[in-house]
């Protein structure tokens, strides 16, 4: 009886650390790996991995459309109650077998091995990677070479007025300056 006893508690053991690592790697970010999505994922396959979620298309005109200037295509992945997770790109217009080009994280659940998730300030960043960085005229482009992702951060962040041409360095911005996109490229 004991003997039964302890052999269902090391399966419910078992089966309970099992569920929590492949829920974990649901939230999980490497390179080329967000989550399930990986670089040989497929737009046809987004309707299976978020099975329980809801995802908005957002498709373009593509090379038969009048405006040259339209969005690529995007899929946009809420889950259940409405909370935007994922902006997904594919790399090809109107295409179902495109793979993905880029993914935006919009959850901090989204998470890289050293912890960096869509809340993560300057300082969590700069503490695990060194990143290139390059200044746009309202945003602060970090590049994050180790996983192929960058982010972004709102000049105001820094103090300094969008749409100004001036080139910033690491050490203007602050440790406690927010994210304002998360985007990790899979080319």
């Amino acid at each position: 009886m004991i003997k039964k006893n302890a052999q269902v508690a090391i399966l419910a053991l078992f089966t309970l650390v099992l569920v929590s690592c492949g829920n974990n790697n649901k939230f999980k970010i490497e390179k080329g790996k967000v989550g399930q999505l990986t670089s040989k994922t497929t737009v046809l396959d987004l309707d299976n991995l978020f099975k329980n979620d809801s995802i908005v298309k957002n498709l373009s005109e593509g090379a038969l459309g009048d405006n040259y200037f339209q969005d690529d295509d995007e899929y946009l992945v809420y889950e259940k109650g409405g909370k935007l997770l994922l902006t997904i790109m594919p790399k090809e217009q109107l295409d179902s077998t495109s793979t993905i080009k880029s993914i935006e994280i919009h959850d901090a659940r989204f998470k890289t091995e050293s912890g960096i998730h869509f809340n993560s300030t300057f300082a969590d960043i700069n503490m695990v990677n060194k990143p290139r960085v390059e200044s746009t005229l309202s945003s602060v482009i970090l590049f994050l070479d180790d996983l192929n992702a960058t982010v972004a951060i709102d000049k105001e962040e820094l103090g300094l007025k969008n749409f100004s041409a001036q080139k910033v360095t690491l050490e203007q911005i602050p440790d406690l300056a927010k994210m304002k996109s998360f985007v990790v490229w899979f080319n």
